[in-house]
């Protein structure tokens, strides 16, 4: 067996991004930037005004004298307009500054008599809210970096720029493949020896979380041609495979003899840790397996320990839970020198183990916001002691 940290290590080492793809702009929300992307031109490109108001030449005025009206600027409005010494044009919020002018006095900060136009701006500065070519971002500025996470801000500024297609990181494809005789869907009634099978329904659900569309979903009985034959469907169909339940040392666990049979190297296969000892992790080509265990936590424990990371990697990202050092609002024992990883609930700037600790359990998952991380080492933990804790995605 390995180490936690070990294990992650590897599984970093043996992740790449996928292959960048071209999109449409308006769909790259969430997506990671595969390039750096440029301006091709000012925003905005040209001095425009940024109020409803009006436009003069600041040095052609003296307080309290009139102005002229002279002509009226509306947003979008084509070709120059060139404004006659000691006037003032009409001008509405984003229409371009006429020729002669620099600064918009407010519409609310004048009176106006006919033609004739009263400033009543004691503070009025020379520009004041006038938008200045480029002064967003001038052509070819950096507009955003390869590896940014595509907001709708993000979407918004490229969009703005007058971008229509960027170059991003796909998601990956997905396929998770149930292993278990005893396994029976939701929705039928139970036979003797039977359980429901939940692993595919909690895995989809975890993986449109992270806006993974791309999930297919198939079982295999305890029988290693039957599983060898599926896993090598799937893993030349898809990006990921994820295999729960299989994965130990029983008479009927066939995940690793499958895999390799499927010629996958195995990276690794056993960890120091508990729940989910005998997590696998191996590779073909670009392609990554994960052999989970069956028992529902710790197949979810797994998922955003591992395989999180990796589909984040695979998406463009270095990333990992998000992780705090937090006081415990209880002491707890384990008996085990192996890293363990409970459930818990972090509120009030402290962490609280949930009863229900057991790979069954999923109860008590089910209102956890945090996994609760304890080194190998130490077995006994005060109350007030602190420990790591990583927030599970909903809550990071």
């Amino acid at each position: 067996m390995i180490s936690v940290t070990e294990g992650r290590k590897i599984i970093r080492d043996h992740t790449l991004p996928l292959r960048p793809v071209t999109i449409d702009t308006d769909r790259a929300s969430g997506y990671v930037l595969a390039e750096d992307v440029r301006a091709g031109c000012d925003i905005p490109p040209f001095d425009q005004s940024a109020m409803d108001g009006y436009a003069i030449l600041y040095t052609g005025w003296k307080t309290g004298e009139a102005l002229q009206v002279d002509g009226e600027i509306p947003a979008g409005q084509a070709g120059t307009y060139e404004l006659p010494s000691g006037k003032a044009a009409r001008i509405f919020t984003g229409a371009p500054m006429p020729e002669g002018a620099d600064t918009v006095v407010m519409q609310e900060k004048t009176e106006r008599e006919g033609n004739r136009l009263f400033i009543k701006d004691p503070e009025l500065e020379r520009g004041n809210n006038v938008r200045q070519k480029g002064t967003e971002i001038r052509k070819s500025e950096l507009a955003l970096a390869k590896g940014t996470v595509l907001t709708p801000a993000g979407i918004g500024f490229l969009s703005g720029v007058g971008i229509t297609e960027i170059k991003v990181f796909p998601r990956p494809s997905v396929a998770v493949i149930v292993t278990g005789n005893e396994l029976q869907a939701p929705g039928n009634p139970l036979q003797q020896g039977q359980i429901y099978e939940s692993n595919s329904f909690m895995l989809k659900a975890a993986l449109r979380e992270m806006g993974i569309t791309d999930i297919s979903v198939d079982s295999a009985g305890d029988n290693l041609d039957e599983l060898t034959t599926v896993l090598g469907e799937y893993i030349e169909s898809h990006d990921v495979v994820l295999l729960t339940g299989g994965v130990s040392v029983g008479d009927y666990d066939f995940v690793v003899e499958a895999a390799s049979g499927c010629g996958i190297t195995q990276r690794f296969h056993k960890l120091r840790q508990r729940p989910g000892k005998p997590l696998y992790f191996g590779t073909k080509g670009q392609k990554i397996v994960f052999g989970l265990p069956g028992n529902p936590s710790s197949v979810l424990t797994c998922f955003y320990e591992y395989v999180w990371m990796a589909l984040q990697k695979l998406s463009g990202q270095e990333k990992q839970l998000a992780a705090l050092n937090v006081p415990l609002g209880n002491e707890i024992s384990k008996k085990n020198a192996l890293t363990q990883f409970l459930k818990g609930v972090y509120t009030d700037g402290e962490v609280t183990p949930l009863s229900g600790q057991e790979s069954f359990r999923m109860g008590s998952f089910a209102h956890a916001n945090c996994l609760i991380r304890l080194g190998e080492e130490a077995k006994d933990y005060t109350k007030g002691e602190k420990v790591e804790i990583h927030l599970l995605p909903v809550y990071g």
